[in-house]
């Protein structure tokens, strides 16, 4: 009865990072959303959500961190629980991401409008497309897809260096527009980092699923397993 009450308790675990997984979800497609719409109700909805985005990772954690004290799991057990609390983390700071772009629109649309030399709908497709497969792999317990997430993660930084290259390139020869640029550079900068935590995302769940660490480029030997 024990046991069948721990494996319970487990799915509760996994109901409640996934309820996680939708806040902070949610979050970055409205920031995404406020950018190309220019929609200040959008940007608030965002920082009205982060509060909530916040109780919920302290409910995670505390709810992980009893399991591990009181059931003292081992094995893939362990695992799975160790990379929730390391996931809960990652979802987070996804939510401040999208804060940050938030204030960052909020702040654009009170500056005359410019076309700017970034594309960062086509980013911000490329990363929310990240962070959906890896909370996919994540729900399936799907190591490829993991691992395809992986691969993602070095095109985001090139554009993310592109944008930088591009906006301080126009900073110089449109100096009276360098505060817009600053703002979409900060935009395309957040963007890279929430890339950064779904590779995180899915690197947990092939230590959860494989018990392999693959942080760092590390366990590249995972590639023909």
């Amino acid at each position: 009865m024990t046991r069948i009450r721990f494996h319970q308790e487990l799915d509760d675990l996994k109901h409640r990072i996934l309820a996680m997984a939708g806040m902070a979800e949610q979050a970055i497609d409205l920031s995404v959303q406020a950018y190309a719409q220019r929609d200040p109700a959008l940007c608030q909805r965002v920082l009205n959500n982060e509060g909530a985005i916040n109780r919920a990772e302290r409910e995670v954690d505390e709810f992980a961190i009893d399991l591990l004290a009181m059931q003292q799991p081992m094995a893939v057990d362990l695992r799975f629980i160790l990379a929730v609390i390391k996931i809960n983390a990652d979802l987070e700071r996804v939510g401040d991401q999208a804060v940050n772009i938030a204030q960052r629109v909020l702040n654009m649309i009170g500056l005359p409008a410019s076309e700017l030399p970034v594309d960062i709908p086509a980013m911000a497709t490329k990363v929310r497309a990240m962070v959906r497969d890896a909370l996919r792999s994540f729900i399936e317990g799907d190591t490829e897809l993991a691992k395809h997430v992986l691969e993602g993660d070095d095109e985001i930084d090139a554009m993310n260096h592109e944008a930088f290259a591009s906006l301080s390139q126009y900073m110089q020869s449109e100096p009276g527009n360098a505060a817009q640029a600053l703002d979409a550079l900060s935009v395309a900068r957040n963007l890279e980092r929430v890339a950064d935590h779904a590779t995180n995302i899915a690197e947990d769940v092939i230590f959860w699923v494989r018990g392999a660490d693959v942080r760092h480029g590390a366990g590249q030997s995972l590639a023909g397993s």
